[in-house]
């Protein structure tokens, strides 16, 4: 079923409303659907290149919104949509895990969510659910979201369609990498900063 929904959404790529359906997936994908933008983000960004950055925003835009969706669902609709949505993804007994994480990093805990392939959505919920500060959430999504689909259409633009076969073997390793870089620069602008 996952793979007919991946070829469902790359079809997308191929048709006038290619950047609409990546708004609408981006969107989708932060509270509730199962595939990733990414894969309809790079489609669109190889066919064309000089558009790749404006597909980074289009994409960016949806997942923030998306993700403001998945807040409201947690925040209000916890106890029926909610734990549905976290059960469905085999994830309702990390969810006082997801729950301690908030509480030790607060911010960091949806922008790492954001950034890398952990399920996003269920950190959107989840940050409805326990009440997060819906400002810090916001920020730390747009910031987050938006570093994750600007470092594949910034990849897209300046390689080309050349890059795709690596971004698509690599994506996981590039996003844990760039997230460990991240924290170490933060970890390390609080310390020459104390």
């Amino acid at each position: 079923m996952l793979r007919r929904l991946y070829d469902w959404v790359l079809h997308w790529a191929e048709t006038p409303y290619g950047t609409w359906a990546l708004f609408v997936l981006a969107f989708c994908e932060s509270s509730f659907f199962p595939i990733p933008p990414d894969i309809l983000l790079i489609a669109l960004a190889v066919a064309r290149p000089a558009k790749a950055l404006n597909y980074a925003l289009v994409c960016s835009a949806g997942s923030v919104l998306g993700g403001c969706l998945g807040y409201l669902i947690g925040w209000q609709f916890m106890a029926g949509l909610g734990y549905q949505i976290i059960e469905f993804y085999g994830l309702a007994n990390k969810f006082d895990y997801i729950r301690s994480l908030y509480t030790a990093y607060d911010a960091w805990a949806i922008g790492i969510a954001g950034f890398t392939p952990i399920p996003y959505k269920v950190f959107t919920i989840s940050a409805g659910a326990f009440n997060i500060n819906f400002t810090v959430f916001l920020f730390a999504s747009v910031i987050s979201r938006s570093a994750r689909f600007y470092l594949v259409g910034s990849l897209i633009y300046v390689f080309g369609p050349r890059i795709q076969a690596f971004i698509d073997r690599y994506f996981d390793i590039l996003a844990i990498s760039f997230t460990v870089l991240l924290v170490a620069g933060f970890v390390l602008i609080k310390f020459i900063f104390k």
